[in-house]
This record gives C-alpha cells, structure tokens and sequence, in this order.
C-alpha cells in the first residue's frame, strides 16, 4: 500500500506558470522518455511518475483546461482529466508529441514484437470523518473490477481451443503503413494490438478473456490523510487481458467537514467565544481537542480575533514530519438579550469609560479631533 498525494502540475514537468506550450510538450517528453517503464523495469516509482507526467501534460498542454486549473487548482479540472489505465493509453493520447515512431523506436515492444499490457487500475472511495482521518483506520472498500476467466484461464478461446496468430500482423501487433517517403507503424486493425485473433471464443466471458466480479477489500488508512489524497493497492485493479501484470487499486480519500475544527494543512483551527470580562481580566479555558479537552490560560486585556497555538494538537503527517498545532481564535460574543441587573452593571461600566478613558482609546480621539475640529 502506498499513499499518493496531488502535486502542482507545474511542478511535476517542472516548469513555471509563464512557460509556452512548446516549453510544456518539451518538458513532458524529457520526463516520459526519463520515466518510461522500458527504461525503467521492475521500478513502480518511475511508472508513477511517468504516468503523474502524462496527467500533468493533458491538462496543461490544453489551454481551456490550463486556463481552469490556473484559476482554481485540481479542484477546476477534477474529472475533466483523462484516466491514464496504462502507458498504452498514454501513447494513444500523446503519441504525436514524440514524432512519428521516434518513441517506439527508443523503446521495446513498439518496433515489432508485441508488449504486454499492464491492466487497468480501478478507483474506491473512501468517506472519513476528520478523526479517522487524524488517527488512522482501516476500512473497507467494496469496487468491480476485471478478473481473469477461470473457465479459459484468460485466453478468451474456448475450452480445447487456442487463439490464432493473427495473419495480417503475423503476431506482432503492429503493422507498418507507408505514403510516399513516409513509413509509420499503427496498431493492427484486425487484432487490435493483440497479435492473436480468436476464432472460438469462451461462453463463459465471450472472448474478452476476464469477467467482472465484484471485491472487498480492506484498506489500512495512514494517520494525516486530507482531503482528495490516494492510497494505492498495488496489484488489486484488473487482470491483464494478455497475461501482463494486474493495475492498481487507487482509494480516493473523500474527508467531512467537521462541525468545530477546520483544516489547514496538518494544522488546525478552532474558533472560541468569549466574554468581555474574559477578555478583560484573563481566564481559563476548556479548548477542544481532537483528543479530549486543554486548558488555555487567556491573558489579560486579549483581543477579540487573537490567536493562540496549543502545539502538537493538530493532525499527524502522513509522510512521517511534525504533527500540527491547534490554533484557538477567540472572539468576543456580544449578547442580543441580557437581564436588568446585566444592563445596570453595563451602565455604570459605561459611565466609568467615559471618564477613565484608556491611553488607545485617547490617542484615537486625538486624531479624529485633527480630522474634524
């Protein structure tokens, strides 16, 4: 299991907010060339970030969707991105970037022999209440994914039977079309890609080789998880339709306002009222805590607005830093009704502060008296 955060876009190609398309499509093939899993085997780090560059580009190589994501971060382009499954898929979107067969040509399995396929990764939401979130938890996501046919074991061809070599691709996948000077290899139309074409195709997944099947699994929560962050199960997504490794399971972390606390980060912020006599002559508080209540010592003369940390009150890192700090906003709550012995005691207030008038509140009616003689 491993947890994925979203970074900045333009962070992950690496290039600043002013830069030009060609400076963004050029960016985006240095790291897909330097991240490509044919460079890279058995190195699932590099096959993310091949895959978080590719994201990337598909928003920031289109400019209404550049022009959204500027103006709101993930959440404007939030499912108007395209869901990269496989490098496949990402070599169907961005193919053109690299030139024409320049980018199969650095790698394997695009030059003739045909590649396996890595399955599709699927998605699970996860709804957390900001404790589970702050603690840590294991839950249970329930998903339908793709698993391999028992009764053809993944072949697609009926019992007794094989897939045949496909003849117009004679097994590779590939097929080389030319026009003029011009030569290009595609995907074969017949196969598909495959390299093998099925005559006889199982009754029980008619061919596709897989069957939907519905999982639960359970999934261990790391303590600090926010908002819109991924934990990854490696393995759990769909079976690979040619015998190729299995995608990944990708948990979306969906967490709930709370009704006290807003988060900041790793830190949190409550926001406390208070009395003017609390405010004036100091106190001591009962603040709320993820974990129980603090006392918080108020200071004479506090002002409304004020705030104070209780460290190492707030939410852990997920990636192993310093836990957060509470952060308690007081205010002063001024009453819509108060009794008759409230307002006698208010008045004499009242008439005391009109003739003991406080050196800040003094040097302000100076000013205005310079304004207005």
């Amino acid at each position: 299991m491993r947890m994925v955060t979203q970074r900045c876009y333009y962070e992950v190609l690496g290039v600043a907010r002013t830069s030009s398309d060609k400076e963004i499509a050029r960016a985006y093939r240095k790291l897909a060339i330097k991240y490509h899993p044919d460079s890279n085997p058995d190195n699932p780090e590099a096959t993310d970030l091949f895959r978080e560059a590719a994201e990337a580009y598909e928003v920031l190589g289109d400019q209404a969707k550049r022009e959204r994501y500027d103006r709101h971060g993930h959440a404007g382009v939030r499912g108007a991105g395209a869901e990269f499954h496989s490098t496949e898929d990402i070599f169907e979107a961005f193919g053109e970037i690299f030139g024409n067969g320049m980018f199969g040509d650095l790698f394997g399995g695009r030059r003739g022999g045909k590649r396996q396929r890595r399955g599709n990764d699927v998605r699970a939401d996860i709804t957390l209440t900001l404790e589970e979130a702050a603690s840590g938890i294991v839950k249970t996501v329930r998903f339908n994914r793709n698993e391999r046919c028992d009764t053809c074991s993944g072949s697609g061809a009926k019992s007794g039977t094989k897939p045949e070599t496909c003849k117009t691709c004679g097994g590779r996948g590939q097929v080389l079309q030319s026009a003029g000077i011009l030569r290009m290899q595609t995907t074969c139309p017949h196969c598909r890609g495959t390299g093998s074409v099925i005559t006889d195709p199982c009754g029980t997944c008619r061919g596709r080789g897989v069957n939907v099947k519905s999982v639960d699994l359970e999934v261990s929560i790391p303590a600090g998880v926010d908002d819109g962050m991924r934990v990854r199960l490696t393995g759990e997504g769909e079976a690979s339709p040619d015998g190729g490794p299995n995608g990944d399971c990708y948990c979306f972390i969906k967490v709930k306002k709370h009704e006290l606390f807003h988060r900041d980060g790793s830190n949190l912020i409550v926001q406390l009222p208070i009395a003017y006599t609390q405010a004036v002559l100091g106190a001591e508080l009962k603040v709320p805590t993820l974990n129980g209540q603090e006392v918080l010592a108020l200071k004479r003369g506090t002002q409304s607005g004020e705030v104070f940390t209780l460290r190492g009150k707030g939410v852990p890192d997920p990636q192993g830093g310093p836990r957060g700090d509470l952060l308690v906003q007081v205010y002063i709550e001024t009453p819509k009704e108060i009794s008759a012995k409230q307002e006698e005691v208010l008045r004499t207030l009242a008439e005391l502060e009109h003739t003991d008038v406080s050196p800040q509140r003094k040097s302000f009616l100076d000013k205005i008296k310079s304004y207005f003689p």
